[in-house]
């Protein structure tokens, strides 16, 4: 168990948070969210005792082992991955190093001996002699093929190293195990193996992610970080959402009885509790959400911003956009060929490939900025397409405005100054912050001017590559819920598991061998196996 008493942190004048009391109990997965800001990850830091805090304690039920996901991708690089992976069982680690230090000793006495007998002993007691077996098994789950497990670390990508430390902090059952982001860089079917095995863990888990279908399937409960207070809710993300805004809807109608209010509460719960018969958790998380008290369901304080698409200039006729034979090369290699396809009014299309520079330079061709392919595209007379690539950086650059005069340059007819701020006001720009400089942005700033650049231009045509990309929970949440709203047609590609299956009612696939072409939701395309087959046939024709 972990036990927070009395927990601050301050940096200078500002509060992250204060008099924070909170247990963590085994068997539970709790996800820790808040806003850009709030401190998620520096409160992980402070229960691994990376980050001091200003005041109060963490304590730890004695004897349990705490495994950490490191964000430094580089503190194993001289390390065999193998041993990598090995070293995150630090006592089990240190023992093996001293056996090796023993049996390498040229006088070895019997006082030696005696010693590493001992150490033998508690070696054999902590499984030792199937560690690396252990290991080596947890590397190939998350996709790191044998033939890389005894090359340093250094010699492994970006994506295998983030598999490698995710294996380290997983290996040997910890006792506590933090994770933050664990998901950035995975594939689907990596993953989907580690929500099964976080589902299954009955140890403490505390993980920060923006992932809202992983928070979803894995979390038993939410530490939401709001105004500098800590609290535990009892289900998962989608449960605290849907709740905090029905508190904050039910705050908001005076007129409505008690006993009205208590009804509808009590029926949100039971449809919950139904759904969560379905989770891979679900007998505990159905007996835990049955017993909430309704006291404990409240209007969360967070913003939201208003990312709304639906004011068109003018409706896109039926035809929408047609692709011939379409095919591109880069450096020698195929991206994507054979592309031919019609996207039809109304049609939500999720594009995915294996190689995200495919889909990069596929919404490229798309929007005129790359005119070097074969094959061809014609948008259809009234179309008016918007588009938010995936490299932004381009629109802020070099560009000394503030973001009244930014958002301006974007506005073919009304340039007055409450019009543009209305807009910025919908991203959660207000009073001084319109004047800030756009050249200074956070990333997830830049990503809201884009949205409200792309709200001004009332497109019938929306174009997104990864959209979520420096988006918090509320941003990825409203964006989704825009583009449910929006009745035009919308082409996009998200690693966002709940976004890409709740919005896309087509799939298409890009591979160097051509396209895989479905109407059906992303959950159903990624666990058909006719289409997993269809895939390797056309990677095999490149």
């Amino acid at each position: 168990m972990i036990t927070v008493s009395n927990l601050s942190l301050r940096y200078g004048k500002r509060t992250l948070f204060e008099d924070v009391n909170l247990k963590f109990t085994h068997g539970n997965c709790y996800g820790i969210i808040g806003a850009n800001g709030a401190g998620k990850s520096t409160f992980m830091k402070i229960l691994s005792g990376e980050v001091d805090p200003t005041g109060g304690s963490v304590s730890f039920t004695p004897g349990e082992r705490m495994a950490v996901l490191t964000q430094n991708h580089y503190a194993f690089d001289e390390f065999p991955v193998i041993e990598t992976v090995l070293i995150g069982h630090k006592e089990l680690y240190s023992i093996m190093k001293e056996k090796d230090a023993l049996y390498a000793k040229e006088d070895f006495t019997d006082k030696d001996g005696e010693r590493a007998g001992e150490l033998e002993n508690i070696f054999a007691e902590m499984d030792g002699w199937n560690a690396e077996n252990n290991a080596a098994t947890l590397l190939s789950n998350l996709g790191i093929k044998e033939e890389s497990h005894y090359k340093l670390l250094k010699e492994l990508d970006g994506n295998q190293k983030v598999r490698v430390l995710l294996a380290q902090a997983l290996f040997g059952n910890p006792d506590i195990l933090l994770l933050d982001e664990p998901t950035n860089d995975l594939d689907i079917e990596t993953i989907a193996w580690l929500e099964d095995f976080l589902a299954g863990y009955e140890n403490i888990v505390l993980v920060v992610s923006h992932d809202r279908h992983f928070l979803d399937t894995v979390c038993t409960h939410i530490v939401d970080i709001d105004f500098g207070k800590m609290s535990i809710f009892t289900g998962n993300y989608s449960f605290w959402y849907e709740s905090s805004q029905l508190a904050l809807r039910q705050r908001s109608d005076q007129n409505k009885k008690l006993e009205d209010k208590v009804k509808e509460l009590q029926e949100f719960i039971r449809r919950f509790s139904a759904n969560a018969s379905k989770s891979k958790q679900a007998t505990s998380r159905k007996k835990a959400l049955e017993k909430i008290n309704l006291d404990e369901i409240q209007p969360s304080n967070r913003k939201y911003p208003a990312i709304m698409f639906n004011n068109q200039g003018r409706e896109a006729g039926d035809q929408i956009l047609q692709i011939e034979k379409l095919r591109k090369v880069s450096g020698g290699e195929v991206l994507f060929s054979d592309v031919n396809f019609m996207v039809n009014k109304g049609d939500k299309i999720a594009l995915l490939s294996q190689n995200s520079l495919a889909i990069s330079a596929f919404y490229d061709v798309l929007t005129g900025r790359d005119a070097d392919y074969t094959g061809s595209f014609k948008w259809g007379i009234t179309i008016n397409a918007a588009d938010i690539p995936n490299d932004n950086s381009s629109y802020f650059e070099g560009k000394d405005l503030n973001l009244i005069d930014w958002l301006r340059e974007y506005s073919e007819g009304d340039k007055d100054e409450q019009f543009i701020r209305s807009f910025l006001g919908r991203m959660l720009f207000s009073g001084e912050e319109v004047l800030k400089k756009c050249s200074v942005l956070s990333g997830g700033e830049k990503m809201r001017c884009m949205f409200s650049k792309m709200m001004l231009q009332q497109a019938n045509v929306l174009l997104f590559d990864e959209p979520t990309n420096h988006l918090d929970l509320e941003s990825i949440t409203a964006l989704n819920n825009g583009m449910n709203d929006f009745k035009g047609t919308i082409l996009f590609t998200s690693r966002d598991h709940e976004l890409t299956n709740t919005v896309a009612n087509r799939i298409i696939e890009l591979t160097p061998g051509g396209i895989i072409d479905k109407l059906m939701t992303y959950d159903e395309y990624i666990t058909s196996e006719a289409i997993k087959q269809q895939r390797e046939e056309l990677y095999s024709l490149a």
